[in-house]
């Protein structure tokens, strides 16, 4: 009877410090997750506000601003490959998928093809390309670790709040799905042709703020590299030229999408 006791202990010790403790933890990640998913426009401000501050290493010391164009345009390209992971997404997701609502969670469908059948978050795999693009600017290691962890901390907790509602909504064919398909980073070799074609008015209403943030982005830092290396603010012509494109082209889109029905697609 002592021994059966003793088991009994054992198994209530384990309970209370194994299984509680796990459920609490899951219902903190969900809460943080949920709030992080209402304010995650607002992350990549602090991230640039880190970024710009190490400009002026750019200019000094052994990342001279004159040897830094071909960095600064690899970078660029990261963040424009980051870019066109986003526009695959929003070019084939379905309406009600996928959006950049921030209030609550909204899927009225799981997706399940095109880049969601290689990956489960494909737009948050394009933030990071992006911000990986931008914290690799200024050439600092510690930087790019502290950007990068503090992406992986931020997105972790949105993603397993994600996770929760799609399980409580679609069940055991979201588990199947991703039981199937890795978190973050995609596998190929799953890929699935999506089931609705390329909409570029969807991307173009989407999308526009996402690649305007970018242009601007990398316009700040070009401005903050010729202020350390010159003393002074300013920007290149061709710097000049693409940023006024690119905010004449975001402001004419914004109005577009506002006040005509252009850009609308029937199901996107």
């Amino acid at each position: 009877e002592l021994h059966i006791a003793s088991i009994q202990e054992w198994e209530i010790i384990f309970a209370s410090v194994l299984v509680s403790p796990a459920m609490a933890l899951r219902e903190e990640l969900t809460v943080a997750g949920t709030f992080l998913f209402r304010w995650r426009s607002y992350f990549p401000l602090g991230a640039l506000v880190l970024v710009v501050s190490q400009m002026r290493h750019v200019a000094h010391g052994g990342a001279r601003y004159p040897d830094s164009l071909p960095w600064g345009a690899l970078c660029l390209v990261v963040a424009l490959a980051g870019l066109g992971v986003r526009a695959y997404v929003a070019g084939h997701v379905p309406q009600g998928t996928s959006g950049r609502n921030t209030r609550s969670q909204i899927c009225e469908g799981l997706n399940t093809d095109g880049a969601y059948s290689m990956v489960r978050h494909p737009l948050y795999l394009g933030n990071f390309l992006i911000w990986l693009g931008v914290a690799l600017v200024p050439r600092s290691a510690w930087l790019l670790l502290l950007v990068t962890a503090a992406f992986w901390i931020y997105y972790e907790r949105i993603m397993y709040a994600e996770e929760e509602f799609l399980r409580n909504k679609f069940g055991e064919r979201y588990l199947f799905w991703a039981r199937t398909t890795p978190a973050f980073l995609p596998n190929p070799r799953l890929f699935r042709r999506p089931s609705l074609p390329f909409s570029l008015r969807t991307v173009l209403r989407r999308e526009c703020s996402s690649w305007f943030g970018v242009i601007a982005s990398f316009a700040l830092l070009e401005t903050m590299a010729n202020s350390s290396a010159h003393g002074r603010l300013g920007l290149g012509a061709g710097w000049t030229t693409l940023v006024t494109i690119c905010g004449l082209t975001y402001v004419a889109l914004r109005c577009v999408k506002r006040r005509t029905h252009w850009l609308d697609v029937a199901g996107r």
